[in-house]
Order: structure tokens, then sequence, then C-alpha cells
């Protein structure tokens, strides 16, 4: 194993203090591992707090700042934040108007999302839970019961922060999260395993010669194993399973996600496969994202993500942004 640590237990703490060091918009807080936005609470404007393992980056904590998340929990390596992380996150970012937490739908961050909640209902601070399920590879797996949370995180975080920002109310801004986590749908794609600093070799075996489809971002098991196939293959495989299940509609947000070892050149090479099936299908793409967003650790392969919007998300969608990761209209 070669990566850029000083040591596997140490992995998290030092990460928060670079980002701290490059970030000095956020208010990073290396021992109660939480990161929330310098200005918060925002009086008056609900707040938006999410967290997750840490190993996918820039997943969560680069997405705080004005237009889309409040605070985030990094807990370990593909490991839940605890409750009183969540905790003290939804007290730092309680303007008054409420708190809302964006939830991958796997089993410890939903059960520990769930426990924070009511710690911080004990004490009168009103709190919804928006579970994000969009993942269409399998209906169970080894981490969740139903579908796993993985593109869709993304476009959930920014359109619910945008409607915080125009000072909707927190039933408003979850029935926002609600809605484009049902219109949205995501598949992954493995071509190499990753591997966590804990463990030093690869999480799972796949052959130089194969490749597994519908993989999660933890290196859960996929629908089935290929031999490696073409960018066109690919991207025909990913958005035949991604449209059998995406509500019918209009355009479409379209997310073409690196896994964290995939080079950008790749990425481009696969969304004009994307780009040209989706037009033949007679899907417009309103606008799209390429890059890594979600990923996992340093696994070579790709996820896609389409989510139906109309004019109102679209509206959410292209309102400012200013987040490490995520920042246009500023």
């Amino acid at each position: 194993m070669k990566k850029l640590i000083n040591a596997p237990d140490q992995v998290v703490p030092d990460a928060l203090r670079g980002l701290a060091a490059a970030h000095p918009e956020l208010a990073v807080d290396v021992a109660a591992r939480t990161v929330v936005r310098r200005d918060a609470p925002v009086a008056g404007k609900v707040g938006l707090v999410s967290g997750g393992g840490t190993g996918h980056e820039p997943l969560h904590a680069g997405f705080v700042g004005p237009g889309m998340l409040d605070a985030a929990c990094p807990g370990e390596v593909f490991t839940s934040p605890v409750p009183d992380q969540m905790a003290a996150a939804t007290r730092a970012v309680d303007g008054g108007a409420g708190v809302l937490h964006i939830v991958k739908n796997y089993t410890g961050d939903v059960l520990n999302f769930r426990m924070a909640a009511e710690l911080c209902e004990d004490e009168g601070v009103e709190v919804r839970q928006v579970v994000v399920d969009d993942d269409v590879a399998v209906t169970d797996s080894l981490y969740t019961a139903g579908r796993r949370g993985t593109g869709a995180t993304v476009f959930v975080e920014k359109l619910a922060g945008a409607a915080a920002d125009t000072g909707a109310p927190l039933a408003e801004v979850a029935a926002v999260a609600r809605r484009v986590d049902a219109c949205s749908r995501s598949f992954g794609v493995a071509l190499t395993a990753c591997t966590t600093p804990a463990k030093g070799t690869p999480t799972f075996d796949l052959p130089a010669d194969e490749l597994e489809l519908g993989i999660g971002i933890h290196g859960e098991p996929g629908r089935e194993r290929r031999p490696m196939m073409s960018a066109r293959e690919i991207a025909e495989a990913v958005l035949d399973a991604v449209l059998a299940d995406l509500p019918p509609g209009g355009p479409v947000l379209a997310l073409v996600n690196g896994m964290g070892a995939t080079p950008l050149l790749e990425l481009y090479v696969l969304y004009g496969e994307v780009d040209r099936i989706l037009r033949e299908r007679g899907v417009e793409v309103a606008r799209c994202l390429v890059g890594n967003y979600v990923t996992s650790l340093d696994m070579a392969g790709c996820s896609i993500t389409l989510c139906r919007v109309d004019d109102a998300l679209l509206r959410l969608w292209d309102a400012p942004v200013r987040t490490p990761a995520l920042r246009w209209g500023c």
C-alpha cells in the first residue's frame, strides 16, 4: 500500500486539519469531528446536516457552504459517524427554523442520525430526516435494507440547500429533498477494488480482465461480473438499468461520477457516450456534472445518476453555491 498518509489510525483527523487549513471559511472541529460553515447558525434559515463515513470525498464535507450544507459529520473510513457528532452539528446550525438531516440509506447512518434527531428534539430543535436511496443496482445489500444512497446525494444536498437559502420553511425544504430523491436513479461500476488505510490490501478481488456492474461505494457486491467492456458498452449497460427505473417526465440532471481513481479524461469519454445515448433515446440533459463527487477511496470506476427536473428544480440547481467542491454564481 502506497498512500499519502502518516498513520492509518490518523487519516481522518489529519485530513480534517488539512481541510481546515485549506478552507478557513469552514469551522472544523477535529476533536468533535464536525465541519460547519463559519457563519452558522444563519438566523431564520433551515439548517442542513449530512454525513457518513470518510473515503467518499468530496462528499460530504466538501459540500459545506452557502447554497448547500450547513454542516457535515465525517465518520471513520467507511464507518458511520456517531450520534453525538450529529447532534453537535445539528445544534451548531439551528437558526430557529429547524434542521434537515440528509442521510444516505446505510443502516448505521440512518440509525445514528435518528438517535441524534431524538436528542436534539428533546432540547427543542425541530428536526426532519430525508433518506437518499437512489441506487437501482440491488434492493438490499451488506449495509442496507432497501436501496443504497449514492450519487443522488449531491443533487439532494444542492437542491435542498438552495431551497433553504430562499427562506423556505423546514417542511418545504424536506419536500424538495424527498422529491429529488424520488426522481433520481444511480448505478455504479467498479474496474478495480479500493484499499482502506486500515486494511492495506484491496477490499475485494476483481481480476484484471473483469469489471463489476452495480458495485456499492464501500465495495459492496453488485449485480454481476463481466469481461472488461468499452466506455460505450458500459454506458449502454448502466443507462439501461437507470432508465428502466427512472420515473417518466421531462429533462434530467446527469452526473457522471468518478469513484476516485478514474482520470477525468476517461470520465469525459464516458460522458460523451452518455450524452449520445440519452439523445438517441429522447432524453434531454438540462445540466450535467462530470468529475469526482461521491468516491470510494482509490477505486477505479464510475457511477451515473439521472434526476428528472422541471423549471422549479432547475432554478434551484442554478442558484449560487459556494463550497470547497461545488461553486458557481458567486
